[in-house]
């Protein structure tokens, strides 16, 4: 079935962090009911960031954490986050220090 006569698909976005600082995001159609994983691998993000490890880097849709198997909406956006290079208890306790 091409795509004129199927049913429309969805247009939604994949965002994740290389390093601090530095954000990437694509924008993609995926077919009605796809899900997380769906659009992380038509993204291509797995090939070119070898860093993303979705196996145990959480995932959400805009900014509210989402399992992999999440079904999609039209203008969602999935995120990969990065891991915590430093609890945000402990960095809080760090820069109360610093102030003193």
């Amino acid at each position: 079935m091409d795509r004129a006569s199927g049913p429309p698909g969805l247009r939604v976005a994949v965002a994740w962090s290389k390093k601090e600082g530095e954000a990437c995001e694509v924008g993609l159609d995926v077919p009605r009911g796809a899900c997380v994983l769906d659009a992380i691998r038509a993204s291509g993000v797995l090939e070119q960031d070898g860093a993303v490890d979705i196996s145990t880097q959480p995932v959400g849709i805009w900014g509210r954490t989402a399992t992999l198997d999440t079904r999609l909406a039209e203008g969602d956006r999935v995120e990969i986050y990065r891991p915590l290079q430093l609890d945000p208890k402990d960095a809080r306790r760090l820069r109360a220090r610093r102030r003193k």
